[in-house]
C-alpha cells in the first residue's frame, strides 16, 4: 500500500515503525515528519492542516490510506475533505472530532450515552469559575475547553492557582471545572469504523514532569504496557477491557452515529479506576502520545490492515487485535525549560549507541537534521522505547539507552514503570 501519515511527533514515528515492521512492503510518506521519521518514510512539503492540499496530494500520489496522527488536522476537517473524494482515511471528521476539540461536547455525549464520568461545570467567566470551584471543592480540576496540546489541565489544592489557570484560557473560550476523581489512570484505545469497535491493549502514561508525579502537567513523560495490576481489581486485563468496551466505547460510538456524526478512527479513552468504578476523564480523537509508543510494538496483527478496515467500514470482519506477552516501556527525553519555555536548537548525541541497546528503538518527536547532525527542535525531543520479557528487563534497557544520549539541559523522569517492577 501507499500510505500517508500526517504529523511530526513520536506518535507518528511509532505508527510508521509499526507499518515498517509488517511483512508486507508499504510505501510510506509523511507530512511534515521529523529527522527520525525522515529515515523511515518519504517526507512531503505539504501542510497537514490544509484539507485541500492533503486531499490533492492523496489523489495525485495514488495514496491508498491516510492516517491522521495529531488532533489539529482532525479539527481542521482534513478527514472530511478526504472522504468527500473517496480516499480511505483513518481519523474522524470535524464534527466527531469535537469529542477531543471540545470538552463540553464530550461531556454532553457522555451524558446522552450514559457513560460514567465526573461532574463538570462549563464556566464562561471568572465569576462562574469561582462559583464552580467553591461548589465542587478541592482538589480543583480546571480544563481548557478546546485543544491545548495536553497542557490545558491543572489539578491543584491551591484555589488561586486554579483560578489563574482558568483566566489563562478564558479570553479564548470557556473552561470546564470538574469534580476531582481519585484512583489510578488508564489509557485505552479503540478502533472504530463508525459501527464496530475493536479494543487495543491498555497503557499508563506519566503526565507530570518530575519523579513522583511532581511538577507541571506535560504532554506525557513516559508510559508502559500492559497493566498487570488490573488483574487484582478485575480478574484479568481482558475483563477490564471488555467492561470499558461495553460501558464506554460502544455507547459513545452508538451515540455519535445516532447524531449523524459517525466516529471513524481512534477513540482514546482516558480513564480512572475509582472506588465507585471506572470513569472517563476525557476522550481524544487520535492515538495518544506516549502510549502509542508502548502499545503498537506489542501488536501482533498488521496495523495497516486494522486501520484500513476501520477506514473502509469493514472492521466487523477483522478479529480482535492480538498482543504479544512481552512488555514495553518508554521514557521521554525533553529539552531544558519544558514545558513552559523549552530551549531548542541543541545537538543530540549518542543516538546510535542508544538504539544499539538490545530491545530498544527510538521514536523521534521534535528533531531536525542540520549539516548531518540531529538537533532538538522543541519540548519533548524523543522517546526511548524498550521491550523485554519482564518490566524489570524492559525498564533496565530503556534507562541504559537513555544514559547513552547527550542533550545539554535534557530532562527525563527516572521512575517510569517503577511501580510495576
Amino acid at each position: 500500500m501507499r500510505i500517508l501519515v500526517l504529523g511530526s511527533g513520536a506518535r507518528e514515528h511509532a505508527i510508521i515503525l509499526a507499518l515498517r515492521d509488517e511483512a508486507a512492503h508499504h510505501e510510506v510518506f509523511a507530512a511534515p515528519g521529523n529527522a527520525g521519521i525522515g529515515r523511515d518514510a518519504t517526507l512531503l512539503e505539504i501542510d497537514p492542516d490544509d484539507p485541500v492540499a492533503v486531499a490533492d496530494y492523496a489523489i495525485s500520489g495514488s495514496i491508498d490510506l491516510v492516517i491522521i496522527g495529531p488532533e489539529a488536522p482532525l479539527v481542521a476537517g482534513v478527514a472530511d475533505a478526504l472522504r468527500e473524494r473517496a480516499i480511505p482515511v483513518f481519523g474522524p471528521g470535524k464534527a466527531a472530532a469535537q469529542l477531543e476539540g471540545s470538552k463540553a461536547f464530550a461531556k454532553r455525549v457522555m451524558d446522552a450515552a450514559g457513560v460514567p464520568t465526573g461532574r463538570a461545570v462549563h464556566a464562561h467567566s471568572r465569576a462562574e469559575v469561582e462559583a464552580a470551584l467553591d461548589e465542587l471543592g478541592a482538589p480543583h480540576v480546571v480544563k481548557a475547553d478546546g485543544l491545548a496540546a495536553g497542557k490545558g489541565v491543572i489539578v491543584t489544592t491551591d484555589r488561586d492557582a486554579a483560578l489563574a489557570h482558568a483566566e489563562t484560557y478564558l479570553p479564548t473560550g470557556p473552561v470546564l471545572v470538574e469534580e476531582f476523581l481519585a484512583g489510578p489512570e488508564v489509557s485505552l484505545f479503540f478502533l472504530s469504523d463508525g459501527d464496530t469497535v475493536r479494543p487495543l491493549s491498555p497503557a499508563q502514561d506519566y503526565k507530570r514532569l518530575g519523579d513522583g508525579d511532581a511538577g507541571p502537567n506535560t504532554g506525557g513523560m513516559g508510559a508502559y504496557s500492559p497493566l498487570p495490576w488490573l488483574d487484582e481489581r478485575f480478574g484479568s486485563e481482558t475483563a477490564f477491557v471488555d467492561l470499558v468496551t461495553r460501558e464506554v466505547a460502544e455507547p459513545v460510538i452508538r451515540q455519535l452515529d445516532a447524531e449523524g456524526t459517525p466516529f471513524i478512527g481512534l477513540l482514546y479513552a482516558g480513564l480512572i479506576v475509582t472506588e465507585q468504578g471506572v470513569k472517563v476523564i476525557e476522550f481524544n480523537a487520535r492515538f495518544g502520545d506516549p502510549e502509542t509508543q508502548v502499545v503498537l510494538p506489542r501488536l501482533v496483527d498488521p496495523l495497516s490492515e486494522l486501520l484500513l478496515a476501520a477506514a473502509t467500514g469493514t472492521l466487523e470482519d477483522a478479529p480482535r487485535p492480538r498482543f504479544a506477552d512481552t512488555v514495553a516501556v518508554t521514557v521521554v527525553l525533553a529539552s531544558e525549560g519544558y514545558p513552559q519555555a523549552p530551549i531548542a536548537g541543541r545537538p543530540l548525541g549518542g543516538l546510535d549507541a542508544a538504539a544499539a541497546v538490545e530491545g530498544v528503538h527510538l521514536a523521534h518527536a521534535a528533531t531536525a537534521e542540520r549539516d548531518g547532525a540531529i538537533e532538538a527542535t522543541g519540548g519533548r525531543v524523543l522517546n526511548v522505547v524498550a521491550r523485554g520479557s519482564s518490566f524489570r528487563e524492559a525498564r533496565e534497557r530503556a534507562y541504559r539507552a537513555v544514559g547513552e544520549i547527550t542533550l545539554e539541559g535534557g530532562q527525563h523522569r527516572t521512575d517510569i514503570a517503577d511501580r510495576v517492577v
